[in-house]
């Protein structure tokens, strides 16, 4: 393959997913700056391993695999400069059981439109990057649990639970920031 050809290739397969990549790396990471970094390096990586892609095949997974090793290659490094808290010793806390909010899912949704912007990204950014990257692709880009399997390299079980988890917390985090801005879920309940 010339290298024109591989250039027309690269446009066709990859570039296509440009906004879908940068939407998940700016929900990733909460800042403008370090999600246009992270595609910009995610796009080189792509550019420099195209060789050992198949054309036709799951074109928008791979990218989203290599966002997602980028990215927690640089959240590792990060992690150990500021000494961050692992996973491990959060989970336990996001796992439990949690006292019924008393939301009804059509309360929820309801909820989540009225309360802010920034809580929603705060609420997002507080969660732990395993279940932030599921959630992302779950939620947010659409992924089925099979690519976002295969994007983050774990079981199907895994991807499920860790969507449940960080759910829970979302909703947990999101339910104490509609209070703060004077929403009352009780009445939210009542009205569905």
């Amino acid at each position: 393959m010339t290298d024109a050809e591989r250039h027309r290739l690269f446009e066709k397969e990859a570039l296509v997913h440009l906004d879908a990549l940068y939407r998940t790396a700016h929900r990733l990471t909460g800042h403008r700056e370090e999600a246009e970094e992270l595609v910009q390096e995610t796009y080189l990586k792509a550019f420099r391993a195209f060789d050992r892609y198949e054309p036709g095949t799951n074109a928008r997974a791979w990218l989203f695999r290599i966002l997602r090793n980028t990215f927690l290659n640089r959240y590792q490094r990060s992690k150990r400069e500021a000494g961050a808290v692992p996973l491990d010793d959060v989970e336990p806390v996001l796992g439990a059981e949690d006292p019924d909010l008393g939301l009804k899912a059509e309360t929820y949704e309801a909820m989540l439109g009225r309360v802010l912007e920034d809580d929603v990204r705060d609420a997002l950014m507080a969660l732990p990057e395993a279940y932030r990257t599921v959630v992302v692709l779950a939620d947010m880009e659409g992924l089925a649990y099979r690519e976002i399997a295969e994007i983050v390299d774990i079981p199907i079980g895994t991807v499920m639970s860790r969507l449940f988890r960080g759910r829970r917390a979302l909703r947990r985090d999101l339910v104490e920031a509609a209070k703060r801005h004077g929403i009352d879920p009780g009445l939210a309940r009542q009205a569905t």
